[in-house]
């Protein structure tokens, strides 16, 4: 794997959009995509400047081929990337809606569901400075479990580790990152709570806790390094957004937050870095969108609350 600064670990399957509108029992035209995330995070990362790479296990099948050379496509260092002759590439159909989107997934078996502990021996860590999975890869197996327990007990000497969409009950994984971004969502359905600093009660580890509250923003609590205590609630409203479609937002936001993180951005920037990123995924139908032009997205970062509040995205 070339050198990298931040790196992606977790599967990514062959997406299916519909191609056409109408009932999905009556569509005929299929377009084939990408999904996955944290590849999704890596593109975006990519997009945004950061040397960015994806590990993963794909099938030696050409839906396997078309997900890493869509990835490497958008950037991404994908040479870490391991072809399973002996177990297929996940799939997944999205339906589409503006508030809910179902999604079929086709991934039991998957070559990324085999992965294991053993292909940390074959990732260089040298000149990384972030890791990034999710709650998603725990629960694809158990071989998978046993390689984010190995991932989260590495010494954190020149990264960090970030839990991304924590949607597992494997709270011993978020308390052991440090950074974690959840939604307020999931973290009522992991752990029956939704208040950031209720949250923050059950996940005391990370230096940096990100709890996505939907459409009315995020709340970030963050330790200072010296003293060890958290700082005061960071909140920003999130951007209005005509929504096309809502899925991968989530990993836009925080690609958008992490590229700040790394950039050493104030609280404030980094937060309205995802929104601001979340907002372009939120405007296609695909997992990973065009971003918003770079002297927009400049503009708002230091816009003022009012300039901000009353922007919105559409058309």
């Amino acid at each position: 794997m070339g050198q990298v600064e931040a790196l992606c670990l977790g599967e990514s399957m062959a997406l299916f959009v519909p191609g056409e509108d109408g009932p999905v029992d009556q569509v005929r035209i299929w377009i084939r995509t990408v999904g996955g995330a944290e590849s999704n995070v890596a593109c975006h990362l990519a997009g945004l400047g950061v040397r960015a790479g994806w590990v993963s296990a794909v099938g030696d099948d050409a839906l396997g081929r078309a997900v890493v050379s869509a990835v490497a496509a958008a950037g991404v260092d994908v040479s870490g990337v391991v072809v399973d002759p002996g177990s297929p590439t996940g799939l997944y159909l999205k339906e589409i809606g503006p508030s809910h989107t179902p999604v079929r997934y086709y991934r039991t078996g998957s070559a990324a569901s085999r992965l294991d502990p053993g292909i940390l021996s074959t990732m260089d860590f040298g000149g990384v400075r972030l890791v990034h999975t999710s709650g998603i890869t725990p629960a694809l197996s158990s071989s998978c479990l046993e390689l984010m327990r190995a991932l989260f007990a590495l010494p954190r000497r020149t990264h960090r580790l970030s839990a991304g969409r924590d949607a597992s009950v494997l709270r011993e994984l978020a308390d052991a990152a440090d950074i974690v971004l959840v939604g307020a969502d999931e973290a009522d359905a992991v752990w029956g709570s939704v208040e950031p600093e209720r949250i923050r009660t059950i996940l005391s580890g990370p230096g940096t806790l990100v709890v996505k509250q939907g459409e009315r923003g995020a709340t970030m609590i963050e330790r200072d390094p010296v003293t060890g205590q958290d700082g005061a609630e960071v909140f920003e409203p999130a951007l209005r957004v005509d929504v096309v479609e809502p899925i991968g937002a989530g990993d836009a936001f925080a690609a958008g937050f992490l590229a700040a993180t790394l950039a050493g951005a104030s609280p404030r920037r980094r937060l309205r870095a995802g929104h601001l990123q979340a907002a372009a995924a939120l405007r296609t139908r695909d997992d990973v969108g065009t971003p918003l032009p770079p002297a927009l997205v400049a503009e708002l970062l230091d816009a003022d609350d009012r300039t901000w509040a009353e922007w919105r995205m559409s058309g």
